[in-house]
């Protein structure tokens, strides 16, 4: 096998690149920036470090277009998007203005921009409220927009946005229907736009984009501001010209996206703009449906139709919330870059900030405000509906933000499992094999992975205990300690050498005795002995933590390799390795299972593996998982080995042409992706923040 080990000179070789990559950008160049990221079907990217000069696009790389047109003294610049302009019959480019900088956050993506002496700032922030459920609920993200004086001259300007059909379905030559509202809000009033497609399929997806609902545009309304409906060569030639756009929606409908490609603008004029011109506009974007989706059979609907009747109602909040909103965001981002830098440096932080609305963005929450359950799509993947083993990487970033998100997250499947539709002895893979339908799997026949998912929920349900007051904790544990108790008694039979089974890394193939599943059984077993604690149950608890440490013996005498000083893929393969990541709960839950010299041991030997940008998943390819890679980084006490890979893991995110939301699916010798992108398991990078229990701080956010 061809080493690709780096040396510490190699690693200095490749700065130039890092810095080159990330000029004026902070505090990393993301693979794609999170614009408007709420849901399944509200997350919409940038693949580009710039703006302007292209457009945003799905999770798929579909286009789901916004544009920007400005008119600085009587010249045009396009300053958001792609828009190209028809002039006398031959295509004529707008200028396109500057982009001086790009600031990504937890919660916002910013650009500033400069042209003809005047600087235009945007902020796309898509806030995350663990610990209020209504404000979480809401399908919509900020668009936002200022623009100033640059060069102490007054200038005249006019800023016209508009997204484009390809909001309201998963095809351009999907048929749309479009309309236009005025709400009345207070003294004022909200102008909305709605589209949607012409055939409404509930509960069914088109290219991975919801098959019901509408798009939302909206913004309030001002004497500044004029709108229009139109084919994109008309709307668009009205904004490049600087003249205003004359109120009318286009009554050819329904047609085909694609046919003269309709786009719903808003346009706002400025006649002084000076250096203290601060007015700023505030869009809301989104994706309202309803019902959100099925839950064995049964519609379910979006939490958010528990506080607000309408969306009108919602939308109309959401923008007076505004000010609310965009302050606790900018607290929510101090607080997690300020926890990720103390438990990893800047560089931590850097790509914790990219993983944060991702991972919720995967996300969302239904049923009634007395009720409410989360759900969670695999996304880019098997599409499933709250896969346990995407659930469980990505658990950490919700039990740092809110604990309590863990268990709502857990509520379908507990639900499911007990229903008595599951028949089978160990903890289901998902509750329904296509989002958004959570149909169940009473026939038995999904992608079974029995020792994974019975000790990813066990690891789970334990993790949300660990934060509730005694007897709230003895009260969860009991409610639920009937279908605990079955998985892990499975095990303590089947734990230890694994059979020839699936894993959650099911694209590297079933395996036989292998040692980094059995070490995620033997922890769920000592997790299955807290519960058992937290229920009040003595014996139980005497006697799975008497299981767990009888285990974690034999797996030591099993897992050690005879022909190195490292841990074994499977057993009776001494010259085979992988990444331990599974280790991580032991010190998260405090089980205190692992001997900290095998761990010791272990770690060394990862530095003896590392490649230019991480250390791969196990010996047989030199592709990794971003999340695997922080839950090892969690795991060990190595600071070497955790500062290595976390630098490696910001290097990949930072340099690679990649240019689709964060990949948890990577090769560490090229830096490319292998597969899947803006998959919830990059929650996972927060395993650091959860291994020093650092948890809850987000909740007491006012």
């Amino acid at each position: 096998m061809v080493s690709h080990k780096i040396s510490v000179a190699a690693f200095a070789l490749l700065l130039p690149t890092i810095v080159a990559g990330a000029q004026n950008v902070t505090p990393i160049r993301p693979p794609a920036a999170p614009l408007i990221v709420r849901n399944p079907y509200v997350s919409v990217w940038q693949p580009a470090t710039h703006i302007a000069g292209h457009w945003s696009a799905f999770w798929t790389g579909a286009t789901k277009a916004i544009s920007g047109i400005a008119v600085i003294d009587g010249k045009p610049y396009r300053f958001l998007g792609d828009a190209q302009i028809a002039a006398d019959g031959a295509a004529a480019n707008l200028t396109t203005m500057h982009q001086e900088s790009l600031d990504v956050t937890p919660t916002s993506t910013r650009y500033r921009l400069t042209g003809g002496g005047v600087e235009i700032d945007l902020d796309f922030l898509s806030p995350v409220f663990s610990s209020d459920l209504r404000r979480q609920s809401i399908p919509l993200g900020y668009m936002t927009a200022t623009v100033h004086s640059v060069d102490g001259a007054l200038h005249t300007a006019t800023l016209t946005f508009d997204i484009s059909g390809e909001w309201a379905a998963g095809n351009a030559q999907d048929s749309i229907v479009w309309a236009k509202h005025t709400i009345p809000s207070g003294s004022s009033s909200v102008l909305a736009y709605t589209i949607k497609a012409a055939q409404q399929k509930p509960l069914t997806e088109q290219s991975d984009y919801a098959g019901w609902g509408s798009a939302v545009f909206a913004t309030r309304s001002s004497s500044r501001l004029t709108s229009q409906v139109g084919p994109d060569t008309t709307v668009r030639v009205l904004a490049a010209e600087g003249k205003p756009l004359d109120g009318s929606v286009d009554a050819d409908m329904p047609r085909a996206i694609n046919d003269r490609w309709p786009v719903f603008a808003y346009q706002a004029r400025y006649q002084h703009v000076s250096a203290t011109t601060t007015k700023r506009l505030v869009f809301a974007l989104g994706f309202e449906r309803t019902p959100a989706v099925s839950y064995l059979g049964k519609p379910l609907q979006p939490l958010w139709k528990s506080y607000w009747p309408t969306w009108q109602a919602m939308t109309t909040f959401f923008l007076n919330d505004y000010p609310f909103e965009s302050k606790y965001s900018a607290a929510v981002d101090h607080r997690i870059i300020s926890d990720a830098e103390r438990a990893g440096g800047p560089q931590y932080a850097a790509i914790c900030a990219i993983a944060f609305r991702q991972a919720f963005g995967a996300t969302e929450l239904v049923g009634t405000s007395k009720n409410p359950w989360m759900f969670l799509k695999e996304i880019s993947s098997d599409g499933n509906v709250s896969t346990v083993d995407v659930t469980y990487p990505a658990y950490p970033v919700f039990e740092y933000a809110n604990p309590e998100l863990l268990r709502l997250l857990l509520r379908p499947l507990l639900a499911y499992a007990e229903t008595g539709g599951w028949p089978k002895p160990f903890a289901e893979h998902d509750i329904g094999s296509s989002y958004p339908n959570a149909s169940g799997h009473n026939d038995g026949k999904e992608e079974d992975m029995p020792v994974e998912e019975s000790a990813n929920m066990l690891i789970m349900f334990d993790a949300a205990l660990s934060h509730m007051p005694s007897a709230q904790a003895r009260a969860y544990s009991l409610k639920h300690y009937a279908i605990l108790k079955q998985w892990a008694e499975y095990e303590v039979v089947n734990g230890l050498d694994p059979a020839f089974q699936n894993q959650t890394d099911d694209f590297t193939g079933f395996i036989k005795s292998s040692a980094n599943l059995a070490l995620k059984a033997i922890l769920g077993v000592g997790a299955m002995g807290q519960i058992a604690q937290h229920a009040g149950n003595s014996v139980d608890a005497k006697y799975f933590n008497t299981e767990a440490h009888k285990l974690i013996n034999g797996w030591v005498k099993r897992a050690t390799s005879t022909t190195g000083p490292h841990l074994v893929l499977a057993y009776g393969q001494p010259d085979t390795w992988s990444l331990k990541y599974n280790a991580f709960p032991d010190k998260a839950l405090r089980l205190h299972l692992i001997p900290k010299s095998v761990l010791a041991m272990d770690s060394a030997w990862y530095l003896k593996q590392l490649k230019p940008f991480g250390i791969p998943l196990d010996l047989r390819h030199t592709y990794t998982k971003t999340d695997w890679e922080m839950w090892t980084a969690a795991a060990t006490d190595n600071p070497i080995v955790r500062a290595q890979i976390i630098s490696a893991i910001y290097r990949f995110a930072n340099t690679s042409n990649f240019r689709g939301a964060f990949t948890d699916w990577y090769d560490t010798v090229s830096g490319q992706q292998v597969g899947f992108v803006a998959r919830p398991v990059i929650g996972g990078l927060f395993a650091l923040l959860v291994r020093d229990h650092i948890t809850s701080r987000l909740t007491g956010l006012k």
